[in-house]
Parts: C-alpha cells; structure tokens; sequence
C-alpha cells in the first residue's frame, strides 16, 4: 500500500513539474523577470529529478518488504519538492520573500532523502 501511495504522488509531481515548466516557458516570459523564471526553471527541473527519484523509490517499495530507509527516503524527497521547489514556485509569483528562507531546507531535506537511499542500499547488501 505505501508503495502505490508513493507512485501515485511520484506521477502527480512529475505531471506538475512538467505543468508549471511549460506554462513558465510559453505564458509567463511577457509577465515575469529573468530572475523569477530561473526560480521557476530551477523549481521544475529539480521537482522532475526528485519525481523520478520518487518513482524508483516506489518500484524499490514493490520488489521489497518496507524499508525504513526507503520510506525515510519517499518522505524526505516530498518534503523536499515542497519546501524547494514550493517556495522557488511561491517566491516567483508572489512578494512573500521570507518563503527563501524554506528554499535550504528543502534541499536538506534532498541530502537526507539521497543519504537514505544510500543506507537502504548499505543495509541491503550486508
């Protein structure tokens, strides 16, 4: 069951970091500076490469009994997509500049999901 809860959030936030690229890069270039959409580039493409993570994390979950450390893993790159990527998205469309203050914790929370992996795969192999 965790591992389709995971699959099913790994393919919407891949839909929406895909969503929101292509709407930065076709409807918002007249409305938005240079500035805000390097925050919108840099906000979908790293909520692809962590959506994809997600994937292969939920595909792990199918193969195998529950791994703490994968689901260490699946949270910590959700968690992650909302604080970077969130607040990249947040900080381009809105005033709010206190938002780039979550932008280091999300990719923290990036670290801790890759250095989860890292231990499922330690623990696997031992």
């Amino acid at each position: 069951m965790q591992a389709k809860r995971w699959l099913m959030i790994a393919a919407l936030s891949a839909f929406t970091a895909v969503a929101v690229g292509a709407f930065a890069a076709h409807g918002l270039k007249v409305v938005l500076s240079a500035k805000e959409l390097a925050w919108l580039d840099t906000a979908s493409r790293y909520q692809m490469y962590h959506s994809l993570a997600l994937l292969a994390v939920a595909i792990l979950l199918l193969k195998q009994t529950a791994s703490k450390w994968l689901q260490v893993c699946a949270l910590s790159f959700v968690i992650g997509i909302l604080l970077f990527c969130g607040s990249l998205y947040a900080l381009a469309f809105s005033s709010m500049q206190w938002l780039v203050y979550l932008t280091p914790l999300g990719g923290v929370a990036f670290l801790v999901g890759w250095l989860s992996l890292f231990m499922c795969a330690k623990d696997s192999s031992s």
